[in-house]
């Protein structure tokens, strides 16, 4: 294969969300995403570690809550996940052992965002 075409990581990711105004607090303020920009009433963007997530409202065939699992990188799963309780997220399932890997452990949990949109937390335990 030509080393010149071909997908070089994540860039962005779209969230299709009923509010983006509800889905903002959210991301940013129980996730802790840096907010980037608003392009409109229904667009907002934030960082997650240089990856740009968008929070849309629904186009053309974009339905809230029907989305692919966003997971988010974290350090000390249990007190993350908790804070997240905390600061409004809904739980979905709390942490746990995920897999045993040769050299850690993938350990895993999820809460939901206002939509219903199940949003992933991982951590990998050396």
């Amino acid at each position: 294969m030509d080393s010149g075409h071909r997908v070089q990581g994540i860039r962005q990711v779209a969230v299709t969300v009923a509010d983006v105004d509800a889905a903002l607090g959210f991301y940013r303020d129980v996730l802790g995403l840096a907010f980037l920009f608003r392009a409109g009433p229904g667009l907002a963007f934030l960082d997650a570690d240089g990856v740009r997530i968008m929070l849309t409202t629904p186009q053309g065939a974009g339905a809230v809550g029907a989305n692919s699992i966003l997971y988010f990188r974290v350090h000390d799963i249990a007190a993350t996940h908790a804070a997240m309780l905390a600061r409004g997220a809904t739980a979905e399932r709390e942490p746990q052992l995920a897999a045993r890997m040769p050299d850690h452990e993938l350990w895993a949990a999820f809460l939901r965002d206002p939509d219903g949109n199940l949003v992933g937390l991982m951590e990998e335990v050396r």
